[in-house]
């Protein structure tokens, strides 16, 4: 064969290849970064966490929580999307809690066993909607990155609706945790006294990285490469550009990291890579055998006992 026939025959494999791989990276950035697209059952099948064991615990929770008074609010985002969040007032709002949900959640969805420990201890409750989640609008998921900054509103909507004189908790599940810590550098009001994070991720390259490798048995290369370009040009951001390993090193406010050995979707190494690299004060909680945002029920006791110590030294 001459080398020239060789050379078309090389050519047309590697264009071949090459098309593929955009055609699988294309697929998998449509399937996880844009609203519609990335459905709840899929991410709950994933996650591999059996809810159904707990329901009748979050159903009781569930109900409980719906019996308090609350009420719908939103804020407008800096590139003008319409933010929703539902808002429990307890007594005169001295101690609130923002909450922020995972990946395909929703804040009334997410804390629904977490109300019982926060209200029963007097605290309001302010359960977000992240961008192109729930009731808010947005078409591409900001993965903590974008949403650190739509929770800073939420931080001055609280101010203006509380006064200055409260006392601020950020908690935040899976995605929600990597929003928490992705804001844990910025220069947060002095109402902000602590950071809870759930098994939280480091950024959505690295996690989504693990998920093509874990369940997928597809390399990172070039699929994270091109997902970061297609994400970058539409969302405007790029998939490593925060990174909550990196942002606790400039920690400013007490965390409690909280993760379950048993997490196979975010795995319990990314918690132990940003619990040793977070320069403020700090605790960590991991619960044996708890599978992904499965902490709270596998171990309820425990749980809630860690957030009262660590709300206790604030």
């Amino acid at each position: 064969m001459a080398l020239k026939e060789v050379l078309r025959i090389v050519t047309a494999v590697i264009g071949v290849v090459a098309a593929a791989e955009l055609g699988i990276a294309a697929y998998f950035y449509r399937r996880t970064m844009i609203r519609g697209n990335a459905k709840t059952d899929r991410t709950i099948k994933m996650a591999g966490t059996d809810w159904n064991q707990h329901m009748p615990f979050i159903q009781a929770r569930k109900e409980a929580m719906l019996s308090e008074n609350h009420s719908d609010e939103w804020i407008i985002s800096s590139d003008g999307l319409r933010l929703h969040a539902t808002w429990f007032p307890q007594g005169e709002c001295k101690k609130i809690v923002i909450c922020f949900h995972g990946y395909t959640s929703q804040g009334m969805k997410d804390y629904l066993g977490l109300s019982g420990y926060y209200l029963k201890n007097g605290y309001s409750m302010l359960l977000v909607d992240e961008r192109a989640h729930g009731e808010s609008e947005g078409k591409y998921i900001g993965f903590g990155c974008l949403d650190r900054i739509d929770a800073l509103k939420w931080i001055n909507w609280v101010l203006r609706k509380c006064g200055e004189d409260v006392e601020i908790l950020l908690h935040g599940t899976s995605m929600g945790g990597a929003t928490v810590l992705m804001m844990s550098s910025l220069e947060l009001p002095a109402q902000v006294k602590g950071i809870v994070s759930d098994c939280a991720f480091t950024s959505p390259k690295e996690v989504f990285s693990h998920v093509l490798k874990s369940m997928y048995h597809l390399p990172a290369f070039p699929v994270m490469n091109i997902s970061n370009f297609l994400n970058k040009r539409f969302a405007g951001y790029g998939l490593d550009e925060c990174n909550a390993a990196r942002e606790v090193k400039k920690a400013k406010v007490p965390i409690l990291f909280i993760h379950g050995s048993g997490d196979t979707f975010v795995p319990y190494s990314m918690c132990e890579t940003m619990y040793e690299n977070c320069a403020s004060s700090k605790k960590k909680l991991i619960i044996e055998g708890a599978a992904h945002a499965e902490c709270y029920y596998k171990d309820t006791d425990a749980y809630e006992n860690a957030l009262t110590e660590f709300i206790g030294g604030l």
